[in-house]
């Protein structure tokens, strides 16, 4: 497992994503991170001149909120959907700007720090690691939808604004520990111009009948397939299969390399199209006749 984290590690690193692999790695547990702590991490300090992180990362303190956000200009993908479309942009990572007809925006796994430039109408989140929730949202964001309860119970949104519906469906998530944390999680469902948009966030685990009872029928899927902080590949692709949408679209992928093991796998079961732009309009006339993977570039 080392090896496989190392070789992780080293991926990212040559793609300046010092941060982000930081806060991730936490997440296979204490005892791994204390290994990386005293044997790969000092090497890479050494080579990269990443003390200073290093030490705040250990000490559980990475100033994610110092850094400046990372924001996507509007001229770069966001569009202007007409009736009976939404517009979509792949904003980065687990974050995709969704545009109605009626001038709503929703912001998926909002951190602030990946964002479309303005201020969104609603935004949503997921607790996995800082890198897709905030606890510092801008007051004028009207909605601010969190995937968990911080009871305990499980999250219950069903937000109607203008010609948009969210709601969601709660999952569970691993804790740091290797346990698991029952509903700390959700999937987000997006309705408008006769379609349903679900994003499955940071999810840990097959989904049961019971949740596909409450996802309904899906038009578009937002997938997490990086292989390793969210589900195995193979096991991702047994979801998609089980949710049987139409149109899947990638993210939370880190590199090229993992993104193409993804489609390596997914070919021998779906087509697979690859967009020159971050944006696409969505409506109901486009949607292929079979299940298909489309690819938006962007940094994830």
């Amino acid at each position: 497992m080392l090896w496989h984290i190392r070789k992780r590690v080293g991926a990212m690193v040559l793609q300046h994503r010092y941060l982000r692999c930081l806060r991730e790695l936490r997440h296979f547990g204490r005892a791994t991170w204390r290994r990386l702590r005293t044997g790969l991490l000092p090497l890479l300090s050494a080579s990269f001149g990443l003390g200073f992180i290093l030490h705040q990362a250990a000490a559980g303190c990475v100033p994610v909120a110092g850094l400046a956000p990372r924001l996507i200009p509007a001229a770069l993908g966001p569009v202007a959907p007409g009736p009976g479309q939404v517009g979509l942009t792949f904003l980065g990572h687990a974050s995709f700007l969704l545009e109605t007809s009626g001038g709503v925006t929703a912001v998926t796994d909002y951190s602030g720090q990946v964002g479309p430039g303005f201020v969104p109408d609603v935004v949503t989140m997921n607790r996995a690691h800082p890198s897709h929730y905030t606890d510092t949202p801008d007051p004028a964001i009207k909605f601010v939808l969190r995937g968990w309860d911080p009871t305990g119970a499980a999250a219950r949104h069903d937000v109607k604004y203008r010609d948009l519906r969210i709601r969601n469906v709660a999952t569970n998530i691993r804790d740091y520990n290797g346990g698991t944390l029952l509903n700390g999680n959700s999937i987000f469902i997006f309705e408008t111009a006769d379609l349903c948009i679900a994003h499955l966030g940071h999810l840990h685990h097959l989904l049961t009948p019971g949740h596909l009872a409450e996802l309904g029928q899906i038009d578009v899927l937002l997938v997490p397939v990086d292989g390793a902080y969210t589900l195995e590949q193979v096991d991702m692709l047994t979801v998609m299969a089980s949710i049987r949408a139409p149109l899947m679209i990638p993210m939370h992928y880190f590199s090229n390399a993992t993104l193409g093991a993804f489609l390596d796998k997914a070919r021998a079961r779906y087509p697979v199209r690859v967009s020159d732009s971050p944006s696409l309009l969505l409506s109901r006339t486009m949607l292929p006749r079979q299940p298909e993977i489309l690819v938006l570039p962007g940094a994830s």
